[in-house]
């Protein structure tokens, strides 16, 4: 499949990688914007799936790079956490890559709308109160589990899995919002990798559109790092929450 560059479809790509560079660093559900970019632009849902994941590798990086900088991610917490996720993420994108497109609307409303409800229902899941003591996925080996999940649905569609990731880690080891997305972007980038070996071996990346897109959000992620430290955890809160909503109403009218 060929893809032909034109101002509008750079200026396309560009902007809507800002901002899901934005989103998903400080919460999750940019890649309601970049999948519908790509696909406007004439790619299978499929090879939208797969080229997205260019874009959310770099994005990923960048924000790791801008957390530990500003001392917010230490790299001991990053090793532990990747075997579970990134084992779910090999099952996945596997996974994705062989099930039909129709798979993945019902999949992602149906996450989205279980995030919003416990996000109502239980919010300390996502956001724990202030002062809470984090834990080592040692002293707390049953969020292996919610890693595991979140891997496996961040390899099989991607949209929305910062969700998730925020859901296992604020959740099963306590993390303050702040050092949750940090992680989170760390745990993302290494699944990323995962997911991308999987679609380049079946020839579903289109690298071009995937690397235009990247400019915007490695840009949108370093801004969004500097925004996540300044601001209080009861704003990152309600913005976690907003997305979450937002993405349901997408999933449901895509």
């Amino acid at each position: 499949m060929e893809f032909e560059l034109s101002l509008i479809s750079v200026s396309l790509l560009v902007v809507a990688g800002f901002l899901a560079g934005f989103i998903n660093t400080i919460a999750g559900g940019g890649s309601m914007l970049t999948l519908p970019a790509f696909m406007i632009l004439g790619l299978p849902a499929d090879i939208a799936n797969a080229t997205n994941r260019v874009g959310i590798l770099l994005q990923s990086l960048a924000g790791m790079r801008g957390f530990h900088k500003e001392g917010k991610l230490a790299p001991a917490t990053i090793v532990p956490t990747l075997l579970p996720a990134l084992t779910g993420a090999l099952f996945g994108s596997l996974l994705a890559s062989y099930l039909p497109v129709t798979w993945l609307k019902p999949t992602l409303l149906a996450t989205m709308l279980g995030m919003a409800a416990i996000m109502l229902i239980k919010p300390s899941v996502v956001a724990p109160p202030e002062g809470t003591a984090a834990f080592t996925l040692r002293e707390r080996p049953a969020a292996a589990i919610g890693l595991f999940v979140a891997g496996f649905y961040g390899g099989f569609i991607q949209a929305g899995v910062g969700f998730l990731l925020i859901a296992a880690v604020a959740g099963g080891l306590r993390y303050d919002l702040v050092r949750a997305n940090a992680l989170k972007v760390a745990i993302t980038a290494a699944l990323t990798v995962i997911a991308l070996v999987v679609f380049i071996a079946r020839d579903q990346v289109m690298w071009v559109p995937g690397l235009v897109m990247a400019v915007g959000t490695v840009v949108g992620a370093s801004i969004s790092v500097k925004f996540a430290i300044r601001v209080p955890q009861v704003v990152l809160k309600w913005v976690l929450f907003v997305m979450v909503l937002i993405t349901c109403g997408a999933a449901y009218f895509s």
